[in-house]
């Protein structure tokens, strides 16, 4: 009886219980209330939208610190390089993989036609890859601790300090400290907010499920979402353990998949990848026990470029508008076309952490042509199940391509499945 209860408020204390009840909190609400009234929809939108500012609060703070000083550290031991290349090994090695899956289980599976729809095109997202590349090097490194979306220039100018600091080790003591200090504080602070964030995520699930239940109210979309369920199940379940196991010699591969639950619920129901980093940069550390400079280095990096969940679903809802549109048998030279632009596209949205998926499958309309460039509005009103479906599987390629690097850089320490968070 004792060992019962020992375990029933072990399962309590985790932090994916409370998510999880926050999250069947916010389901249950949005069952109960009017979801045709504009100022209950306003209001849920408001309080979704502010909890989701409050999870990304710390983040930036958290990455300049930990990155700067995980760098330090790296280039200290002579493993940056090592790292970095195993990191981006990963991370298009699973792009790839995971444009592949899509392709496939989207071929062999012929999804219905989706009806035309008599909506107008509006305005257009763009990648302004020029942008892009102006706000790494802004005229002033300090203003790249001002952009909460894109994380990529604080991350290079927080390795370059770490590098930096390496170089000079007699003279970067002090500052070495303080950032190692300020590192482990703005930690600190963020976990008490992951933590919070649990209550937060009743506004969240509320607001995901009033996108469920208007997008699933025709059933024009219940085959794609079943075909993208079976496909995050089974590289989750099957093919991500699989490889883990044999190029890593991991005994207990779904050990990831356990300490993934809390990050993978949190970018579903959000579909913001800079939030499930928050919840990824607990577990890799305090769960899975990837050694801070690994953890600071690899996890960003997978927020950054790593979105090959978002790949497989362009890849997937590509497929389903070309059906749409067409009864001719898609070419060959067809799916190299759109394996190619779902790999690339998905690497440069590094400023969209949310809503990338549709912008991606909007470009990706545009850049075919052939009177297609007003496909995307066949699944506008979809967009925000696609887009959880994509920072779902997003989150998880995270956790498992950190843990593999961690193997390749022995920089991972085992923990007790008990003393998971």
């Amino acid at each position: 009886m004792q060992t019962a209860v020992k375990l029933i408020y072990c399962a309590i204390m985790k932090l994916w219980f409370k998510y999880l009840i926050g999250i069947a909190i916010g389901i249950a609400a949005a069952l109960l209330l009017p979801q045709n009234s504009i100022h209950v929809q306003s209001t849920v939108e408001f309080i979704s939208n502010l909890m989701l500012r409050f999870g990304r609060y710390m983040l930036l703070p958290v990455l300049f610190f930990s990155v700067a000083t995980a760098c330090f550290k790296l280039n200290e031991e002579k493993m940056i390089l090592k790292t970095g290349f195993w990191t981006f090994v990963v991370i298009f090695a699973s792009t790839l993989l995971l444009v592949l899956i899509g392709l496939i289980s989207a071929r062999l599976v012929p999804l219905p036609r989706i009806p035309s729809t008599f909506e107008k095109s509006t305005e257009l997202p763009s990648l302004n890859i020029k942008f892009l590349l102006e706000s790494l090097f802004p005229y002033s490194g300090f203003e790249v601790l001002t952009n909460g979306a894109y994380l990529l220039p604080c991350f290079v100018f927080a390795g370059l300090a770490g590098a930096g600091a390496s170089s000079e080790k007699s003279a970067s003591k002090t500052a070495f400290s303080i950032f190692d200090a300020l590192s482990k504080v703005c930690y600190n602070v963020m976990a008490f907010i992951t933590e919070i964030l649990a209550v937060g995520m009743i506004a969240i699930a509320t607001k995901w499920m009033f996108s469920f239940s208007s997008v699933m109210e025709s059933g024009v979309y219940k085959p794609l979402f079943i075909l993208l369920t079976v496909d995050v199940a089974l590289t989750a379940f099957v093919i991500y353990p699989f490889l883990l196991k044999l190029l890593c010699k991991e005994n207990h591969p779904y050990r990831v998949l356990y300490a993934n639950f809390c990050p993978f619920l949190t970018a579903f129901f959000s579909g913001d990848t800079n939030l499930a980093l928050t919840l990824e940069l607990r577990h890799g550390k305090e769960s899975l026990g990837i050694r801070r400079r690994t953890n600071a280095v690899a996890l960003p990096l997978f927020s950054i470029f790593g979105r090959g969940g978002t790949a497989m679903v362009q890849a997937v809802s590509f497929i389903v508008i070309l059906h749409s549109f067409s009864q001719l048998r898609i070419e060959l030279s067809n799916l190299i076309w759109i394996a190619t632009f779902s790999f690339l596209i998905s690497l440069c949205l590094c400023s969209y952490p949310s809503g990338g998926p549709f912008v991606a499958i909007t470009i990706m309309c545009t850049l075919y042509g052939r009177s297609f460039d007003s496909g995307y509005l066949l699944l506008k009103s979809a967009a925000p199940l696609l887009c959880a479906y994509a920072a779902g599987m997003d989150a998880i390629t995270a956790m498992f391509g950190s843990c593999f690097v961690a193997h390749k850089t022995r920089t991972i320490d085992h923990v007790e499945l008990r003393h998971f968070i």
